[in-house]
């Protein structure tokens, strides 16, 4: 055999046992006539004496770093104990080794603190595989796939498999598409999502569905994105939205107990997407700290009991605010210190491309009950003060305001807060709170083609009281400039989104199962008759053979693995991820093909 224990077992109840180990060669040190090696294999790492017997043999066929190595030997007290390591109080005192296969020089040090840089550990991933830090997100990652299976096992789900070579129906990213070379000129794509087959799984009478499964997207991608990435993907029969919320919170939490002994017992909170929207800019807020926005422009009902809001900034001649669309504050605790160079590196901040804004007025809220602003000629402090308290502020607080387009302000806004929290040690990365964002719009208004798009998916059901408007009225827009005046924009989605920590780890909805609703989902999305059946046929045929009531949620699995790792980024969390131009520098993919191949698909390339 080629090991009887691995270099993570052995303990100080083993000594004086004969053991044999095998590994790699971490590290390498010589003291005199006799040396030490520390070999390590996925379990751990454990000490090796090569006592002065052993010596010459080590000369005549010296190690190196990354050699496979086996020993054999005996289980002594160490004299100098190492308490950083499980198998710190014992080392292998070797009478037999044997170099299995030597390796090169490592193009960077395989260890926590590595001297390698993201392309070249790339480019060599199987080394970076190798090291502790890496290793413990592979093993992250498998602890949440057997948590989750175990729990879904449990609650009676069935793991069914679905096809990788399906029908292209682009609908919001781009089909990776897969030439047919016994369908000359035909095409397979690669799913997006298994979205029509679980439906289908329903249809079937298979009640509780759900896959850990590969899913494919052709688009633009960053930290976060991947362009083959990891659902957990889930469907139920028979359920209204309540069942949906209740079955996954208590999967996201079983999650949390098994892998990270985080017992979640508080309910998770809910909040509409309105409410998101307008207390937070954005429609997956950080909940871990508070830092609500204030709409200073116009009341609304978020903030009820500041019906006088419009009165606070406008009639001051400040053009900034009179003309904007949006002026919106927040609040920042104990800021009101801030130096003028610390405002001004703020308002460059928001003036920056990514962000937007043209400028940023502050208001200090002194602990002495004044008021100082970058407003003061406009704004008496009366109303700097009632600009404060309408913004929830606390004497030593901070106010920063922004003002203009509604949907940039916003978002900026949002930044800034997310920003202002980090720098303000709001945002621990061991601190975890859930949400869920619910009655999400059902559609979005596309102004280039003056039409309806999908928020989520074309298989979304509208909450059931808005059934009823979606059946008795046209989608057409008539008058484009009043949009928001069409029944159609007020219809609210049966969907749901479950965010961690700001961050949207799971959507979903109640879907469409029958095929009068379903068709005219179609059309609102400008797909006549024809294209219906042409692109989604097979479903609305299904629907017409016993549909049952079903919805389901798709986890973001790599995702989800990042924040409960700590991680900004989920390619630390895949064993072979591709870079941010799409590309597997260890393989070096996608690349070229045999012109025999193209013969073969009869396929011409045309590059231009």
């Amino acid at each position: 055999m080629f090991r009887s224990h691995t270099c993570g077992e052995l303990r100080i109840s083993d000594l004086n046992n004969t053991v044999t180990l095998a590994g790699w060669v971490q590290t390498i040190r010589k003291f005199g006539s006799i040396s030490f090696v520390d070999l390590r294999d996925r379990y751990g790492i454990t000490q090796l004496l090569f006592s002065e017997s052993l010596n010459a043999a080590l000369d005549a066929n010296p190690l190196g770093r990354e050699f496979v190595l086996q020993v054999k030997g005996k289980v002594n007290e160490r004299s100098n104990k190492n308490a950083n390591i499980p198998t710190g109080d014992i080392e292998i005192e070797v009478s037999e080794f044997t170099i299995l296969n030597k390796s090169a020089v490592p193009p960077f040090t395989i260890q926590d603190d590595t001297d390698g840089g993201d392309d070249i550990r790339m480019k060599y991933r199987f080394l970076d595989l190798r090291r502790n830090t890496v290793k413990k997100n592979m093993e992250l990652r498998y602890s949440v796939n057997r948590s989750a299976r175990n729990y879904l096992h449990e609650n009676n789900f069935m793991d069914i498999e679905t096809p990788f070579l399906i029908k292209s129906t682009p609908e919001g990213a781009r089909d990776f598409v897969v030439p047919s070379r016994m369908n000359a000129g035909q095409f397979y794509a690669l799913p997006q999502s298994p979205q029509t087959f679980k439906q289908l799984l329903m249809v079937s009478g298979y009640d509780r569905y759900y896959q850990i499964v590969k899913c494919f997207r052709d688009e633009d991608l960053r930290a976060d994105r991947q362009p083959e990435f990891t659902q957990i993907d889930c469907e139920m029969a028979f359920v209204e939205q309540e069942d949906i919320l209740q079955m996954f919170e208590g999967l996201i939490k079983r999650i949390f107990k098994d892998v990270k002994g985080i017992d979640y017992t508080e309910t998770v909170s809910r909040m509409t997407w309105e409410d998101a929207m307008w207390q937070y800019g954005n429609d997956k807020p950080d909940i871990r700290f508070n830092l609500q926005l204030c709409n200073l422009k116009k009341p609304t009902t978020v903030f009820s009991n500041k019906a006088d809001q419009a009165n606070l900034i406008n009639g001051a001649d400040f053009k900034v605010f009179d003309e904007a669309e949006t002026v919106v504050a927040i609040a920042l605790p104990g800021c009101c210190e801030y130096s003028r160079k610390q405002t001004d590196e703020l308002t460059e901040w928001v003036k920056r491309p990514q962000i937007g804004m043209k400028g940023l007025v502050y208001i200090k809220c002194n602990t002495d009950g004044t008021f100082k602003s970058s407003v003061d000629k406009f704004y008496s402090e009366d109303r700097l003060k009632a600009i404060a308290e309408a913004a929830a502020a606390q004497p030593g607080d901070l106010v920063l305001i922004l003002a203009g387009a509604e949907e940039r302000t916003r978002k900026a806004i949002s930044d800034l807060r997310m920003y202002m929290a980090d720098k303000l040690g709001m945002r621990k990365p061991d601190d975890f709170k859930l949400l869920w964002v619910i009655d999400f719009p059902l559609f979005e208004y596309d102004e280039e083609g003056n039409r309806w798009v999908a928020r989520h998916h074309p298989f979304t059901s509208p909450k059931p009281d808005h059934i009823e408007i979606m059946i008795n009225n046209n989608p057409v827009i008539e008058d484009a400039a009043n949009y928001l005046a069409h029944p159609y924009a007020g219809i609210k989605a049966n969907a749901y989104d479950m965010v961690l920590n700001g961050n949207e780890i799971g959507g979903g909805s109640i879907r469409i199962f029958q095929r009068e609703l379903q068709e005219k989902m179609f059309a609102a999305l400008g797909m006549d008759a024809a294209e219906q059946q042409h692109k989604f046929g097979f479903l609305l045929g299904a629907f017409e053979y016993g549909a049952p009531p079903h919805g389901g949620l798709a986890f973001g699995f790599d995702r989800l693995c990042a924040i409960m790792g700590g991680s900004e980024s989920i390619r630390d969390f895949i064993a072979f991820p591709k870079n941010n131009s799409g590309r597997d520098v260890m393989l070096d993919a996608p690349s070229t093909i045999d012109e025999k191949q193209f013969e073969e698909l009869q396929i011409k390339l045309n590059l231009k």
